[in-house]
């Protein structure tokens, strides 16, 4: 044992069974760092010696067992020989626990994730919280790993493969159902009553559970190969092995060593070593750290938003009330008509009904969104949000009839795209209280909200804002009043000169595919569609108006068609049950063609960071992975831009600008992003 522990308490009792808790000193969470697994290895040799009956491993923070290894540590390893040493080191320590020769139990409470999952791996049982908080995955793909703790070897012989490798390569969490069912924990109990679980399963020390005949023969060398072949075939319709090596190395651990050995385990060391150094890796790093930034913006605020009230039922304002609802709100949403409203309240059930899986609780959720066809509830609701169609004039009108009921202190908030602040207020009386809040469709799944202020909104204001998107679960990124505010002014010339390339004949599949090699979730033609070419050509003639874009002819022919995109079954391309049918493009993607939208992308970046649109570049960076999906793995447009090199971006953009116009003129804020990063 060690003279004076910081981070382990191991206390033995008249039965026996010895308790080895983990508090990590100063931290809310466990994190499993270097000095916390050296101590951990000094308390197993301490109870290799004392030979107690029984050991159950537990967490004494409240929110969890172990939230994984400390990323900060990351970034301190600088070659792979460090790296694979800092690893083995942890198996060793792992490899010694799951030796003991006494019953050892992890009591999870919480979430068990990446290492703090592998810790319970290496026990020889695992009872869990039977609540909804029961959180086990192991993540580690997400930020271009895998386990490294042994977690690729014990995952699969306990669960079998098809569940490990799901579990791994999608980084997904189970719950306490899907956990027990697929045999992550031996047994589920109270949270109160989980200790006495843990000691009644370790002083019963049944045989340990092990995976049905048919997923340990996918083991076997002449079947693993197969099973590693369909594994990589499913992973390639989500992730280039150039963009994220991790999955990839994950089945290439399996196919070689099927779980089995100690040659498996110095494999998955080796790999992760090599992971570690990746520029993926290191990028995608960044924006987990990015991500945790925005989500401590939200702060704490001095009033409590408990009423809602949304003003528009179409999808961006249903879906918003319903998002509301979701997170325990009370929201009353209105329309000119209860028929414009019902739609919503329809969709809004069936949200619930799957979010919730539990009818009882999708009911709650049902029971706290109203219709307001009379606006009754614009007295009660501590936050107004505008969520109509974008015309300046058509919302001032209708913030004119809603002001003078509103309470005093309530906030007027506006999910426009593009319309700035300014022009919104005039008439309001009290102009401080306005604040953009623009969400991102669909609301359920896009994380980002853009909070824009004005320079007549008041800071308070601001603030409430920021906690009242954070208590949603969304991320955070403020932004100054201008046209577009980013996310939109980024986009557009992206999309735009996607759309002149199309004018110009070049294939419109090879367009997308440009985007797409790139690393950018969708090509640009499938986004507009995906959009609305209404929606589009709108918020792009603002910016043209603006900024002085382009507007491209092919877009402009299609609308006066009467072809809006997805949602009518044709834009730029034709749809059926939901996606585009897309005609082959032969051919490589020629250099110009991904520059040609990528650097519009970037140049239109550092003009809004140029502008302080937003405050820095991690924010912008954030908010255009978040907000766009820009590729993670590069880590953002402006890290991505000086990784490449800022003098060759700008000799770049210069040759575009000879061969193809002004739109490609360097923005001035390429010295400030060269001279200071």
């Amino acid at each position: 044992m060690p003279t004076s522990p910081k981070h382990w308490r191991l206390e033995t009792d008249a039965d026996g069974i010895a308790t080895l808790t983990f508090d990590l000193l100063g931290g809310s969470t466990n994190t499993l760092g270097s000095e916390a697994m050296r101590e951990l290895g000094e308390c197993i040799a301490g109870i290799e010696v004392a030979k107690p009956r029984a050991v159950v491993l537990c967490s004494a923070k409240d929110n969890g067992f172990v939230a994984g290894a400390d990323i900060t540590e990351f970034g301190k390893l600088s070659d792979p020989e460090q790296a694979f040493r800092l690893v083995r080191a942890g198996q060793e320590v792992f490899d010694r626990l799951e030796h003991l020769p006494m019953p050892t139990v992890a009591a999870v409470h919480g979430f068990a994730l990446g290492g703090g999952l592998e810790l319970a791996l290496a026990c020889r049982y695992r009872v869990g919280a039977d609540d909804s908080k029961l959180n086990l995955g192991l993540p580690e793909v997400q930020l271009g790993l895998h386990p490294g703790f042994g977690g690729t070897v014990r995952a699969m012989r306990l669960m079998g493969p098809t569940a490990a490798l799901d579990l791994m390569l999608t980084g997904k969490s189970l719950r306490a159902p899907e956990a027990f069912k697929l045999g992550l924990v031996d047994r589920l109990a109270p949270r109160e009553g989980l200790m006495t679980a843990a000691r009644e399963l370790a002083l019963a020390s049944p045989s340990p559970r092990r995976p049905a005949l048919a997923q340990r023969a996918l083991c076997w060398p002449v079947v693993r190969g197969l099973v590693a072949g369909q594994a990589r075939k499913q992973v390639a319709r989500r992730a280039r092995p150039e963009h994220y090596p991790a999955p990839y190395a994950i089945i290439d651990l399996f196919e070689r060593h099927g779980a089995s050995g100690n040659a498996a385990y110095e494999a998955e060391a080796r790999s992760i070593a090599k992971l570690f150094l990746s520029e993926q890796s290191r990028n995608l790093v960044r924006v987990f750290f990015l991500q945790n930034r925005m989500k401590v913006l939200g702060g704490k605020s001095a009033r409590k938003v408990a009423h809602v009230h949304v003003v528009g039922a179409g999808v961006m304002g249903g879906d918003i009330a319903a998002w509301c609802a979701s997170r325990g709100l009370t929201v009353t949403l209105q329309d000119r008509e209860m028929k414009y409203v019902e739609p919503a309240l329809a969709r809004a059930r069936e949200f619930f009904a799957k979010r919730a899986r539990d009818p009882a609780k999708a009911g709650e959720m049902a029971a706290r969104l109203a219709a307001d066809v009379e606006a009754a509830g614009v007295e009660r609701a501590d936050l107004v949000i505008e969520a109509i169609f974008e015309n300046a004039d058509a919302k001032r009108a209708l913030y004119a009839k809603l002001e003078p009921r509103m309470k005093p202190d309530a906030i007027l908030a506006t999910n426009t795209s593009s319309i700035v602040l300014e022009e919104l207020a005039r008439g309001l009386a009290d102009p401080g209280r306005l604040v953009g809040l623009h969400f991102f469709n669909p609301v359920a799944k896009m994380l980002l909200v853009e909070i824009i202020s004005s320079d007549r909104t008041r800071a308070a204001v601001v603030g409430d804002a920021l906690a009242f998107t954070r208590r949603l679960d969304k991320l955070p990124l403020p932004c100054r009043s201008s046209p577009g505010f980013v996310v939109n002014r980024v986009l557009m010339p992206y999309m735009t000169e996607a759309m002149l390339a199309a004018d110009e004949g070049v294939p419109l599949a090879l367009i997308d595919r440009a985007a797409v090699e790139f690393g950018m979730p969708m090509g640009p033609i499938e986004l507009a569609d995906t959009v609305g070419l209404d929606v589009a050509s709108h918020v792009g003639r603002i910016l043209a108006q603006a900024f002085g874009l382009p507007v491209p002819r092919g877009t402009a022919e299609l609308l006066a068609a009467g072809h809006v995109g997805r949602k009518s079954g044709r834009g730029y391309y034709a749809w059926q049950d939901g996606k585009p049918v897309k005609p082959a493009a032969a051919g490589r993607v020629p250099e110009d063609l991904t520059d040609r939208l990528v650097l519009q992308y970037l140049n239109e970046a550092v003009a809004c960071l140029r502008e302080r649109v937003v405050e820095d570049a991690d924010l912008l960076d954030a908010g255009m992975i978040f907000g766009t999906g820009f590729a993670p793995f590069r880590g953002g447009p402006l890290h991505y831009a000086r990784a490449r090199g800022v003098p060759a971006i700008v000799a770049r953009l210069e040759e575009l600008t000879a061969r193809h116009g002004p739109r490609f003129t360097p923005d001035e804020g390429w010295a400030e992003l060269r001279d200071h990063g």
